[in-house]
């Protein structure tokens, strides 16, 4: 029997606010455990949580970058378990009311170029829970409890079941990571667990209209882990289906030492968690006029963004994708092109050298030691035609080594192109001479020869010779290609 895959996720992202979402405790990653509690994150008797208005306005813009309508009238609800890393035994959410409601993600699947979108069912505010770590040691049967983490901001953006296989969460999970990050709400680091997803997973028989039983598979804290944990979860419903056998509801972990999800506990539903309004925290009530202050103070996204740099710059597509991919280096090719005027040489650029650097280093572009202006004045001086592109790597090596503007270094290493018709004619005749085999090639109708020939100028110049003077002195002298045949 064939199946259909039923793929619906709920991502976790933690918003980039200087404090906790319902106290002043600080929120930086990587501190001392237990150094950034407070009486609220700890759950004593008679502390009261106060809403961060950052953590609202941040989620807030989440919801307009997805397209999704803005709760005007919301509220807070306690979701009620027993866990040791949640000291009040209530986790502090939205239940009924979640600040976002409807909005689209879209993403293009590699390989395709029309667009898909996936439908986001809502977005709440809520806060993290502690983190328990575990001794290494079987022996010692211990687990510590770590609470930093607890009441950090969280949005929980939830999608429809509208995805079909691995391949388009994937992909759904970069378009999200990508305007999370360009909208500045959210760093989505991974590894910091800044970012998570549970993916929930069924399968059905091709043709029906009725969902089977979902599995939920939680904290994937990779996009390489949630597919493969997606791949693996079809493939293990496939086959108890095949063997005629069922499986409750249930929550898995997945194993990523070896590959599998594993059955965790069976699965809550909402009434397990009974839910009712927090006490502590009133209502919050929104105005038109300050959503629509915040949706002016939105960056242009991703998606627009690459969409003007094919339409108004005249870039291909590959480079708009590969430029717009993050806002930093959507912001640094910008801030290069203003002092170079040259859309496409800029883009080759940044794209081939500049990215080819910080991908090789693992760094951000922010930490790349050339800043875009001097690029920008790198690729001007080749745009026109004061250095050609092979010293202009030249330069470009120097400047990964010193402050200096590329202007200066090329007038300190002597590499202005010459322009000396008598001196460029010299060399040309010299290489026409020292390249027989390669002139009879392109008498004969092989264009591919001439560029052996150009090679040898451009050699003995050390690179300086103006590449359209030399092409248009060989060709005055050996003429035009003849026609093939």
């Amino acid at each position: 029997m064939e199946y259909e895959v039923i793929i619906g996720l709920e991502v976790h992202a933690q918003l980039n606010t200087d404090s906790k979402v319902f106290s002043d405790s600080p929120s930086k990653f990587g501190a001392a455990p237990n150094s950034q509690v407070s009486s609220v994150c700890l759950g004593l008797p008679g502390s009261l949580p106060v809403l961060n208005e950052e953590a609202l306005t941040k989620a807030i813009m989440a919801g307009l970058a997805f397209g999704s309508n803005i709760t005007l009238h919301t509220k807070f609800d306690r979701k009620n378990y027993f866990y040791p890393d949640l000291p009040k035994g209530y986790q502090i959410s939205q239940f009924d009311r979640p600040i976002c409601e409807g909005g689209k993600i879209y993403f293009t699947v590699k390989g395709e170029e029309k667009p898909r979108f996936v439908n986001l069912t809502r977005i709440h505010i809520e806060e993290d829970a502690g983190k328990l770590i575990h001794s290494a040691d079987p022996k010692i049967p211990q687990s510590y409890v770590d609470l930093n983490r607890a009441g950090t901001p969280l949005i929980e953006i939830v999608s429809e079941p509208d995805m079909r296989s691995s391949d388009e969460a994937y992909y759904y999970l970069l378009a999200l990571k990508s305007v999370l990050r360009y909208i500045r709400v959210s760093d989505c680091n991974m590894e910091e667990g800044s970012l998570r997803c549970d993916a929930n997973v069924s399968i059905r028989p091709k043709g029906s209209d009725k969902f089977g039983t979902r599995v939920e598979i939680k904290n994937l804290n990779s996009f390489k882990a949630v597919k493969a944990a997606i791949d693996y979860e079809v493939e293990w419903q496939r086959d108890m289906y095949t063997q005629g056998k069922t499986f409750p509801q249930q929550t898995k972990l997945w194993d990523s030492a070896s590959n599998v999800t594993l059955t965790m506990r069976t699965k809550e539903m909402s009434h397990d968690y009974r839910y009712f309004p927090d006490p502590d925290l009133p209502p919050v009530i929104l105005t038109k006029e300050t959503v629509e202050d915040i949706r002016k103070s939105l960056p242009e996204l991703p998606d627009a963004r690459r969409d003007r740099f094919v339409e108004k710059l005249g870039l291909p597509k590959y480079d708009a994708e590969v430029l717009t991919a993050e806002r930093e280096i959507a912001d640094y090719y910008e801030s290069a092109l203003k002092v170079s005027g040259d859309a496409k040489k800029t883009s080759n650029w940044v794209k081939d050298e500049v990215l080819g650097i910080v991908n090789k280093e693992s760094i951000t572009i922010s930490e790349f030691k050339v800043s875009p202006e001097r690029i920008g004045g790198l690729v001007k001086l080749i745009a026109d035609g004061k250095i050609s592109g092979k010293i202009g790597k030249t330069v470009f090596e120097e400047m990964l080594g010193t402050d200096k503007d590329p202007e200066t270094i090329v007038i300190e290493k002597n590499l202005i192109v010459v322009r000396d018709d008598k001196e460029i004619e010299r060399i040309v005749d010299e290489a026409i001479a020292a390249n027989e085999d390669a002139v009879q090639k392109y008498k004969s109708g092989k264009d591919r020869a001439l560029g052996a020939i150009v090679g040898y100028v451009m050699k003995v110049s050390k690179g300086k010779a103006d590449p359209n003077l030399v092409n248009q002195m060989l060709l005055d002298k050996l003429g035009p290609l003849p026609p093939k045949g």
